[in-house]
């Protein structure tokens, strides 16, 4: 197939950018900036495009048979001082669902969203969180255009993990450089979990979605329950390093505002089984991921 991964220079679309490449697809990458020099990105084509723009015409994207969207916005987006809940509204609820309906209008037969899974996983936080009522009316809205002649599936991912070849990822830098012991930082891990994946499981898990899916079905896809203790325990362990102690403290790696399901507590849950074997992902994979990325990063500049 020849297939258009909106986000494919970032980390989860670059992943399956290069994933679905080596599985004998034509891939093209999209976004608003080409790839990082040096990554193994630049290898492929590149199609400069905004899916927020209200304008893009719906003729940018003919000429694919299948679209990855591995874009969307969370907190990392939002700049300082702007309206939260306006920038979601604009950049979630109304442009995802646009820009789908653009695909379809360009012929686009085959489109997997890849989006998030706070609101299958913790429903509740839909009335009380505006990031993750966006992301439920991104998913719904993208979905609603599916028929006859448009096949869409969603694939709802936990905190994911992974490194491309090349990509420098300064959260996941960090990282390594806080197990390193380079950053002037406490070491502790703050309290509570959440569900982990890897990005080759999603990457398996999204061609599995776009072969064998159900047509308007929203998949939770996820791997291992892990305390963030044992999360970056795998960071420190792959250094050489012992396993941090537990605070009951806000992390100055793993801010408050991005436990959407508060500090202390656990998102914890198993991914339906029948669902697992359709899409054909692997599981217990988060420990392979972080020593990949540690390997990568822990001999570059701090």
């Amino acid at each position: 197939m020849k297939i258009l991964i909106a986000g494919g220079t970032g980390m989860i679309g670059g992943h399956a950018a290069l994933y679905l490449r080596d599985h004998g697809h034509d891939v093209t990458i999209a976004g608003r900036n080409p790839a990082q020099p040096g990554s193994a990105l630049e290898t492929l084509p590149y199609l400069a495009l905004d899916y927020t723009d209200p304008d893009l015409p719906a003729a940018a994207l003919r000429g694919f048979d299948a679209l990855i969207f591995a874009a969307g916005n969370d907190i990392r987006h939002l700049a300082r001082g702007a309206s939260a809940s306006a920038h979601w509204q604009r950049a979630n609820t109304e442009a995802i669902p646009a820009f789908f309906a653009k695909a379809r209008q360009a012929g686009i037969g085959r489109a997997v969203q890849i989006g998030s899974f706070y609101p299958q996983a913790m429903p509740a936080l839909v009335a009380t969180n505006q990031y993750v009522a966006s992301r439920k009316a991104a998913c719904e809205g993208a979905r609603a255009l599916s028929g006859e002649d448009f096949f869409v599936v969603s694939l709802n991912a936990p905190f994911v993990v992974g490194h491309v070849p090349g990509l420098l990822l300064p959260m996941f830098k960090a990282y390594t450089d806080y197990a390193l012991g380079k950053l002037p930082l406490p070491v502790f891990a703050p309290p509570g979990g959440v569900n982990f994946i890897s990005t080759l499981s999603l990457c398996e898990a999204t061609l599995g979605a776009l072969l064998r899916g159900r047509n308007g079905q929203a998949y939770l896809v996820g791997d291992e329950n892990l305390s963030f203790a044992t999360y970056f325990g795998h960071f420190f362990n792959a250094v050489g390093r012992p396993v941090p102690e537990t605070r009951d403290a806000e992390h100055p790696l793993l801010p408050d505002a991005a436990l959407y399901f508060g500090r202390g507590n656990t998102l914890h849950y198993q991914p339906d089984a029948a669902e697992t074997e359709i899409l054909g992902y692997r599981r217990g994979d988060v420990a392979r991921a972080v020593a990949e990325l540690v390997n990568a990063y822990r001999s570059l500049p701090s």
